[in-house]
């Protein structure tokens, strides 16, 4: 196993920010979470989580049971006050539509050392319920590491969360978090290997679609239009 291990300061802003934020949740909102006991114990794995609004990934690291790696935008490193928050975290930026040598390898090592990684498929917040279709990249990060994929569907958190919630409507918030699953493998070459990708990708989609309401499904509404 590697022996992987963020900074001493990220590991010092996360002891902080976890219950930080947890606190922030709890009081300006009524959160709801359930399917803990679908989190593994013993192995590493990948959490792949949908996408609305900048409300999502600070949801499910803070009241996730370990201080998960976290894959972002590179982006919201170029966004104040968000840059500030992945920068003390300490998450991982994504290149997006680019060979990103340096997450693979961090993740790989996160992954090996036996830590949890969320990453959201979508590639960036879709902000409005509806799920858009998955970038074939997702799939990639999780069959080079051979771990399973805890998906975790994410209602509640549109753009107009904190809007509400400063106006006392402490809008209902809940988190799901669904059974582990591995990703066939992928053994073709070229543009089969793309479309087998992307068709992994839309298994993770589809699985996250499962445990939301209908209208937070977008195009994921009907499994049936994707393999599954």
């Amino acid at each position: 196993m590697v022996d992987y291990r963020p900074p001493y300061h990220v590991q010092v802003a996360r002891w902080f920010l976890r219950p930080l934020f947890r606190g922030i949740f709890r009081l300006l909102s009524r959160v709801t979470i359930d399917g803990w006991e679908n989190i593994p114990k013993d192995r590493a794995y990948v959490i792949a989580a949908n996408h609305v609004s900048l409300y999502d990934p600070p949801l499910v690291l803070a009241f996730w049971p370990v201080a998960a790696e976290a894959a972002g935008a590179v982006e919201v490193w170029q966004r104040s006050g968000q840059s500030l928050l992945v920068s003390w975290y300490g998450a991982i930026p994504v290149h997006r539509g680019t060979y990103d040598r340096h997450l693979l390898e961090t993740i790989d090592a996160a992954l090996s050392s036996g830590r949890p990684v969320l990453i959201l498929p979508e590639g960036g917040r879709s902000h409005t319920p509806g799920m858009r279709r998955a970038a074939p990249g997702a799939a990639y990060l999780v069959e080079k590491s051979g771990v399973p994929v805890v998906p975790v569907g994410v209602a509640g958190t549109t753009d107009d969360f904190l809007p509400r919630a400063l106006r006392g409507k402490r809008p209902a918030v809940k988190m799901s978090i669904g059974a582990p699953f591995f990703l066939p493998l992928v053994e073709s070459e070229g543009d089969s290997r793309h479309n087998i990708r992307q068709r992994n990708a839309d298994m993770i989609m589809t699985h996250i679609a499962a445990l939301l309401p209908f209208e937070y499904r977008g195009v994921y509404a009907d499994p049936a239009g994707f393999h599954n």
